[in-house]
């Protein structure tokens, strides 16, 4: 295992970070071995992720499986991704990929692969890591879990599955409330200010046995009323993901093992990097092979995961989920649906540094990539890709 230089403390037990492959239904606890003063030095590793330097994001995000601690999901059954008619403009988007921090590109149309493009020696039996992305799996694990009966209704209140939030800001809170990232709780996520709520998260004070993300959120004050003002919140996502563990029964990774990872036929093992309680980090923090994040989007596109196992969602979920509860007046086309982003004509899952997929139903188009952009926000970054796409469709290089 790798060690943070900065922060992990010199007695950390080698074994420890790395992931445990959990057969259902025991459901392991991968900090399970560690002292609470290696939870405490993870968690405060884990608080200095934003703040990498370049040269780091490049070695971590294809390896933080050997700097956290997860749950590995193996990969049982691959669905083939044919070779389709490449691009027209395949050699262009290639440069465009290896001069813009893009470390691997896919797009797929009609289910077949129509470009595939790597750079930074980076190669399709690698995994890299995306933050936000595993949001959108998370919901898709909400569907599921509703549609299972673990889940009885997405009005239900928040508190009526994590009781430790009565009698604070989330007590009329409802399950889509915070589906949509519209809890009205105060919430400052600037991923570039050291001070704000998504920075110090984590750097506050380990306390053995205290989920730290529940914590913090039950000191944060009320800002508008429920359902009325979309505010993203990365913490409100992970509170998402412990709703699901606590009314499945299951880690989130080994849910997915169930409802995502063989249905979507993914090739590569997923891995689900956990919180300092052991549970998987619903808003963040997940590493596939390129091919499985576009599988993941041709999966969801398709609305069905195969002809066997019939649907994990229900129809009226799926489309729930991407159709925009909040619509950007700033912005229009652009919304939020239930940890979906909506663009103009697509939908799609998008984690900082340079992480996406975009799905174009009308194209019958899903797009993947992986990145290391230098910020945390894209600034313009995933429109740019869009047009690089879009003119190697068009145009022969």
């Amino acid at each position: 295992m790798r060690r943070l230089g900065l922060m992990l403390l010199a007695g950390l037990v080698l074994t420890a970070c790395q992931p445990v492959d959990e057969p259902a239904p025991t459901n392991p606890d991968p900090m399970a071995s560690l002292t609470e003063a290696q939870r405490a030095a993870i968690q405060r590793d884990a608080a200095q992720v934003l703040f990498w330097t370049d040269e780091q994001r490049f070695e971590r995000f294809r390896a933080m499986d050997e700097y956290f601690p997860g749950r590995t999901v193996k990969a049982a059954r691959a669905r083939t991704l044919p070779a389709g008619e490449p691009l027209p403009g395949a050699a262009a988007l290639q440069r465009y990929v290896e001069e813009h921090r893009i470390t691997g590109l896919m797009v797929l149309q009609d289910g077949r692969i129509r470009f595939e493009g790597y750079s930074n020696d980076f190669g399709p039996d690698q995994r890299w890591t995306s933050f936000s992305v595993a949001k959108s799996l998370t919901s898709t694990l909400v569907g599921a879990a509703l549609k299972d009966g673990h889940i009885g209704s997405l009005d239900d209140p928040l508190t009526d599955y994590i009781p430790e939030l009565a009698g604070t800001a989330y007590d009329v809170v409802s399950v889509e409330d915070l589906l949509t990232m519209r809890s009205g709780v105060d919430w400052d996520e600037n991923y570039a200010d050291p001070n704000s709520d998504i920075a110090q998260l984590y750097s506050q004070p380990y306390q053995p046995g205290v989920d730290l993300n529940i914590f913090y959120l039950s000191k944060r004050e009320r800002a508008a009323e429920p359902g009325m003002t979309f505010n993203y919140s990365t913490a409100e996502t992970n509170l998402v993901g412990t709703l699901v563990e606590r009314a499945v029964g299951r880690s989130l990774a080994d849910y997915a093992r169930e409802k995502i990872v063989g249905p979507a036929g993914f090739e590569g093992d997923l891995f689900w990097q956990v919180d300092p309680v052991g549970q998987n980090i619903g808003g963040c923090c997940l590493m596939l092979r390129l091919a499985d994040y576009a599988r993941f989007g041709q999966w969801f596109l398709e609305g069905t995961p195969d002809g066997n196992a019939g649907s994990v969602l229900s129809a009226e979920y799926r489309q729930a989920a991407i159709t925009p509860a909040t619509a950007f007046e700033s912005a229009p086309g652009y919304g939020y649906g239930y940890q979906w982003w909506t663009y103009p004509g697509a939908y799609g899952a998008q984690g900082i540094f340079g992480q996406g997929i975009t799905i174009v139903p009308s194209q019958n188009v899903v797009i993947a990539y992986v990145g290391n952009w230098s910020t945390a926000a894209s600034g313009g970054r995933r429109q740019e890709l869009q047009a690089a796409i879009t003119r190697a469709f068009a145009n022969a290089d």
